[in-house]
């Protein structure tokens, strides 16, 4: 299978590295060619620590299944699409429109999104049967699990396809109905903002708030670390997505992460959120 895997951040080098680990021939797109340099060479490293402690694992192989480029056209004739931009509704909009004009038809779009309902995404294409939400979990080559969405639009016969490649790289799956935030994101930004909110009061610390989670619920994360894995800026992203589709004051973002978004302390790949790293 040819993958195509749009945006070079954390979750794009990801998926990009997870498929390239099972063979599949990963085309991996940004608009920036010093984030795709980049990104190769954080998957390179990645490998070689993982081959450490697992010798079957060829990281100089697996890295050569991956090509990098910061135009559309190597896009004709790939199998699947895997787009993984920020949260915003515009960059996505753009993203699809120009998918469009070069993807073959037969092409599944995987909308690795947060909070953004897939039915909409599907609205800025001609094939919204063919669009699919796949919300994988972070660090994606570690963790085997995803969450699947399913548009009003999308087809049995997608969710299929989608099943057996996901299935392919190690996934279990659990395939749930079109809702902004879907079911993961719904219940856990709620957690992450009202532990800022917490902090925030001066309640308690960042440190007191994830001890509580973890011990107390058996969580193997606490909300505020997995804020700073996932990047306070993209958990506010979220927030404000959810809050405009819902209208509900319940998703409204506390003042504390705007203020962290602000400062540039956006978590891990910053090297500052609610923790130091």
């Amino acid at each position: 299978m040819k993958i195509g895997v749009i945006g070079a951040g954390v979750m794009g080098k990801g998926v990009a590295q997870r498929f390239a680990q099972y063979g599949h021939n990963v085309v991996l797109y940004d608009i920036s060619s010093n984030v795709l340099e980049t990104a190769r060479e954080e998957i390179k490293k990645n490998l070689k620590i993982a081959s450490m402690f697992n010798k079957t694992i060829d990281a100089e192989k697996i890295v050569a299944n991956i090509d990098i480029t910061s135009g559309y056209e190597g896009f004709a004739d790939m199998d699947f699409i895997i787009e993984n931009v920020d949260e915003n509704i515009k960059t996505k909009e753009t993203v699809y429109r120009n998918l469009e004009k070069v993807c073959k038809q037969k092409c599944i779009y995987l909308v690795n999104t947060s909070c953004i309902p897939i039915t909409l995404i599907g609205s800025y294409t001609d094939r919204a049967e063919k669009v699919i939400g796949v919300h994988f979990m972070n660090p994606v080559p570690m963790k085997n699990f995803a969450e699947v969405i399913q548009g009003w639009k999308t087809s049995e016969e997608t969710i299929q396809h989608v099943r057996e490649l996901l299935n392919n790289v190690g996934m279990e799956i659990e395939v749930i109905k079109d809702s902004a935030g879907f079911v993961s994101n719904r219940l856990s930004h709620l957690f992450m903002n009202e532990a800022a909110a917490l902090v925030y009061e001066g309640v308690a610390t960042a440190e007191q708030i994830d001890n509580i989670f973890k011990n107390a619920f058996g969580h193997k994360m606490g909300p505020l670390e997995t804020a700073d894995l996932i990047g306070v800026d993209t958990v506010l992203d979220s927030l404000k997505v959810l809050y405009t589709h819902y209208e509900d004051p319940k998703f409204r973002a506390c003042p504390l992460l705007k203020q962290m978004v602000y400062a540039g302390s956006t978590g891990r790949k910053s090297g500052k959120g609610f923790y130091t790293y």
